[in-house]
């Protein structure tokens, strides 16, 4: 038996609770887990009435893992038991057009079911996770589990988001980012190491600003009572080429859409439960509107490349599995800085 910090109902604290450790089947693998992020998608999930998300409870959270291959079905092949690997945990169908290109991401079918582990099915806030398919894990030699986890989503979401704006961002544009938590700050430094864009950041804490300052944001601008004008009196009289906003509350979308050039692009990352109105009057003409998910797997290799060569880390506060619920606690509150990451044994 092994412990798993495991959702049980909807609107709900999950729950700390033992399970048995998974055997791996055909071309499975089994995780052993160093380290687990705690996301606000986690949050977003627990406070979900029924039938918000097509998933069937119980099922261990946790998105973002990290550790060491325990064990291989007996068709898995690529990996040996002892190699250290960042879990890809968005597991589509793997035979829609979308998975086929290898955007597991964008799979057409997983909407109406478990988008992966964590999202539906068992994830790796528990000490063993199993893993349909030796494709969905990211060798990471050399990596510190701890900074490594939080690579899967906060990481990887930041960097697909950056990639599909690359051509707009250029050594004469600026890029306005809204939000430097888990993955805004992630965002900063991703930016910083493949872009020349001049970086502008937006959030109500302090702390959160200097934590952007540090990882690379050219300008710090307090949330607080800001506006439209005062955006483009620091950036540019016409507009942000690129806003990139990772709250996604009703607040920030309407920033991001009075901010945003025309020609520009506005990708709305976050899931602050916010609307943006898309109409004439609303946002500028030939604005391009993204709403990203998640990146593939060959895009987390990449992200995994940069951690590698240190022009990204992790800024995280560790606990173990006994304290997740209070550090889910903590980042409902906003208290956390950088990502929340738990190691499920050691320290529980």
């Amino acid at each position: 038996m092994m412990q798993a910090l495991r959702l049980t109902e909807w609107e709900s604290d999950p729950v700390l609770t033992s399970v048995p450790v998974p055997e791996p089947d055909g071309k499975e693998v089994v995780v052993e887990v160093a380290a687990a992020g705690l996301c606000r998608t986690d949050l977003h999930i627990m406070s979900s009435p029924p039938g918000a998300f097509p998933y069937v409870l119980p099922f261990t959270l946790g998105h973002e893992s990290a550790g060491r291959v325990a064990a291989l079905g007996p068709d898995a092949g690529g990996l040996q038991v002892g190699d250290p690997v960042v879990v890809y945990s968005r597991w589509g169908c793997g035979t829609c057009w979308q998975c086929a290109r290898g955007r597991d991401n964008a799979c057409v079918r997983t909407p109406h079911g478990p988008h992966g582990g964590g999202l539906g099915r068992d994830g790796g806030l528990a000490e063993y996770l199993l893993v349909p398919s030796a494709r969905y894990l990211v060798p990471a030699p050399g990596l510190d589990p701890v900074r490594a986890a939080p690579l899967a989503d906060a990481a990887l979401t930041s960097y697909h988001a950056v990639k599909l704006s690359l051509a707009q961002l250029h050594s004469e544009s600026t890029v306005l980012v809204i939000g430097a938590g888990g993955l805004g700050h992630m965002a900063v430094q991703i930016l910083k190491a493949i872009t020349p864009a001049r970086i502008v950041v937006v959030d109500l804490r302090r702390s959160a600003l200097d934590m952007a300052r540090a990882a690379g944001a050219d300008v710090t601008l307090s949330a607080d009572g800001l506006t439209a004008e005062d955006v483009r009196t620091e950036t540019d009289p016409d507009g942000v080429g690129v806003v990139l906003d990772f709250v996604g509350n009703d607040t920030t979308l309407a920033l991001a859409a009075a901010s945003v050039a025309q020609g520009g692009d506005l990708t709305f990352v976050g899931r602050g439960g916010g609307e943006l109105r898309i109409a004439p009057g609303l946002i500028p003409y030939e604005t391009t509107v993204r709403m990203p998910t998640w990146g593939t797997v060959e895009e987390l290799a990449e992200v995994v490349a940069l951690a590698a060569a240190g022009s990204i880390q992790t800024e995280a506060e560790v606990c173990g599995l006994a304290d997740a619920v209070s550090a889910y606690a903590r980042l409902r509150q906003g208290e956390v800085l950088g990502r929340a990451v738990v190691v499920p044994t050691g320290l529980n």
